[in-house]
């Protein structure tokens, strides 16, 4: 039975930039003498508006609008967290053994080769499917329908990998199976409608998930 072709999630799954992001809003928060409500630290995992949510939850802390120094200072905070940012571990020994592997996020493509330059992997991914190729970003499938077509593969030949209730969600309306592997315990139990969740991709393991062909 062959084995499943690899859909992953670039940030909190390929490279841990999901948490040096919040790391960088953490810092924004901490410099405005506010708190980081966790309720809306969960809805930022992998959701493309999660800046839009920051941005009005302290604008309603601090009874006005968060100034456009305050969110350049965190923009360069996010920036130096994310450049040294590393892969997750356990991704090299998974690519290994795959039959082969994509990369389907809702960020723009400039910043997915760009880190995936920086780390050296750029050549390990057959084809990047990024929030620049469609108009709908995860929740909605379109991310994950366009993966399976550029990879001429029905869902069940694939797997698709992911870190956030947004990716699944995503994921699963396209008809794929889904692994979810949160880079902080903490999020695993929002993560439960994925077919799996496991600690991290050390402990994922293609051949569980192959596949009969018809």
């Amino acid at each position: 039975m062959p084995l499943p072709f690899l859909l992953l999630d670039f940030d909190g799954v390929v490279c841990d930039t999901e948490r040096a992001a919040l790391l960088a809003w953490q810092d924004l928060y901490d410099r405005l003498g506010v708190p980081f409500d966790p309720g809306v630290r969960a809805k930022m995992l992998g959701n493309s508006a999660g800046a839009r949510l920051a941005l009005a939850d302290l604008a309603g802390r601090l009874g006005r609008p968060v100034t456009g120094a305050e969110w350049a200072w965190q923009r360069e905070r996010r920036a130096l967290r994310c450049s040294a940012a590393p892969a997750r571990p356990g991704l090299e020994p998974l690519l290994a053994g795959a039959r082969g592997a994509a990369v389907v996020s809702s960020s723009p493509y400039a910043w997915v080769a760009g880190h995936l330059g920086r780390l050296g992997l750029r050549d390990r991914f057959a084809f990047l499917v990024t929030g620049d190729d469609t108009d709908r970003h995860k929740p909605a499938p379109d991310l994950y329908l366009l993966a399976l077509d550029r990879a001429g593969l029905a869902a069940a030949e694939a797997l698709a990998v992911e870190d956030s209730p947004t990716g699944v969600r995503a994921a699963l309306a396209a008809g794929l199976r889904c692994v979810a592997v949160p880079w902080e315990p903490a999020g695993a139990a929002a993560l439960a409608d994925a077919d799996a969740v496991l600690p991290g991709l050390d402990a994922l393991d293609p051949r569980r998930y192959q596949h009969n062909e018809v």
